[in-house]
């Protein structure tokens, strides 16, 4: 695939969004029908291009400096009539313009993981779902909570849900991500999780789709969701369990022999059972536990099928899910979603998914360079920072006169592969306040 065809389903997806803006304008009788300098899809090219800089920098960059810009008002007047989904539609249809153009694999390995983005705002902006106190006094910042689906094969989001700090529910999020995930024919998705993500509720959802899943889960000698099943006496195993989940109280429910009886709470969310009936719900998967470098284990529950992924296998499909962790923060500090451009709610979802959308293209055009191997010590890779500033700049090239050659540049611009290095893992998460405005470059 080209640098000129991945552009071209990018402008597809915005064309295909501007021409049927009544859907996602804010009043659809009247916004963005007239013919401005700044239109539709000026309008949405503009914010999925733009960097960390003021507005009125990256206007000017935009439109090539240019004394006839659109000024930062003219901008943010615009932006008000746009909904944040016509951004959401333009990142589902570029993704599903790229796949369509690429090899069906036989499985698709998607990690699901969540981070939290700060912002400020104002009282009068922001309802107070998004706001987050500092202690005891009235100072604050504001924040939502990304859910996202990571495809961990080609490097890009294949979903996202997007939520206020005070609504945050990755276990509902995750579910209606993977209800509304769209499957290929004669690929197999794999969802895998860390322990935030392994619910009974999670996995009957991945099996009611006919996929798999792969959730990290406490250990056998906790109290969570594998903590009193019958175990081997050894310290690694593989294991196959059958579960009926049941939601009444009741000790005549009738149980499969072999299954273990599991009840589950009111507390806890169950979609295929109301909390009271009769009514059960079998499950069947495997409880994987092998050791890991620092002497402890680590306990996986699976449904994938054992011969084709032993327990090794499973070993190292879990550690290829902390992929996405270096992704959001290529995400945050390469792509710019620490640096918003405005303080309300709605507008800072119109530049998440907007960041989105230009992370995707960036990785999609790293994916189709093509790097030639020498005889040398290190495997190379494309370096991301570079790329992603090449690919801001190619989104704002509009004629042929101003193309360029984007995957001789990117071939020029490697970094080595260094897989064996590690590093401990933080005990506390490391919190960046929003960055304000008048710090930025102007």
């Amino acid at each position: 695939m080209s640098h000129e065809s991945i552009k071209a389903a990018f402008s597809d997806a915005v064309k295909h969004v501007a021409s049927n803006i009544s859907l996602y304008a804010v009043n659809p009788d009247r916004n963005l029908t007239r013919n401005r300098k700044i239109g539709a899809a000026k309008l949405i090219s503009f914010m999925v291009s733009c960097g960390s800089s003021s507005t009125k920098l990256e206007l000017l960059d935009f439109f090539g400096l240019d004394p006839n810009a659109p000024s930062a008002s003219a901008f943010n007047q615009q932006r008000a009539k746009l909904k944040p989904d016509a951004l959401e539609a333009v990142f589902r249809q570029f993704n599903s313009s790229v796949l369509s153009m690429e090899k069906t694999p036989d499985y698709r390995f998607l990690a699901a993981d969540g981070s939290t983005f700060t912002f400020f705002s104002k009282p009068s902006f922001s309802p107070p779902e998004y706001f987050v106190s500092e202690g005891h006094s009235a100072k604050g910042f504001y924040s939502m909570h990304l859910n996202v689906l990571y495809d961990l094969q080609k490097h890009t989001y294949s979903d996202a849900l997007i939520q206020p700090v005070h609504q945050k529910d990755e276990f509902r999020a995750f579910c209606d991500m993977v209800d509304r995930h769209d499957l290929m024919p004669g690929t197999k998705d794999i969802f895998i999780g860390d322990r935030g993500y392994c619910s009974y509720n999670n996995m009957a959802h991945v099996m009611e789709k006919d996929q798999y899943f792969l959730f990290r889960t406490k250990d056998i000698h906790s109290k969570g969701l594998v903590g009193n099943f019958d175990f081997p006496d050894t310290d690694s195993f593989d294991i196959q369990v059958n579960v009926t989940l049941v939601r009444s109280h009741k000790k005549d429910i009738p149980i499969k022999e072999g299954f273990y009886k599991r009840f589950v709470d009111a507390a806890a969310s169950f979609d295929y059972a109301a909390y009271g009936s009769l009514d059960t719900y079998d499950l069947s998967f495997r409880i994987v536990r092998f050791p890991i470098s620092d002497g402890s284990y680590e306990c996986i529950v699976t449904n994938l099928p054992p011969k084709e992924f032993p327990s090794e296998r499973i070993k190292l499909l879990y550690y290829a899910r902390w992929a996405i962790e270096g992704s959001f923060r290529k995400l945050k500090y390469t792509i710019g979603l620490s640096n918003f451009h405005a303080y309300r709610p709605e507008y800072i979802k119109q530049e998440i998914w907007a960041k989105l959308i230009a992370y995707n293209m960036t990785e999609t055009l790293i994916n189709h360079t093509i790097i030639n191997k020498g005889d040398t010590k290190y495997e190379y890779k494309v370096n991301f920072s570079i790329a992603a500033h090449i690919c801001r700049v190619f989104l704002r090239l509009t004629t042929e006169k101003d193309s360029i050659d984007v995957m001789s540049l990117l071939c020029k611009e490697l970094i080595p592969l260094r897989n064996e290095r590690q590093y401990p893992r933080l005990k506390t998460a490391h919190f960046r306040r929003p960055r304000y405005f008048i710090y930025r470059a102007a």
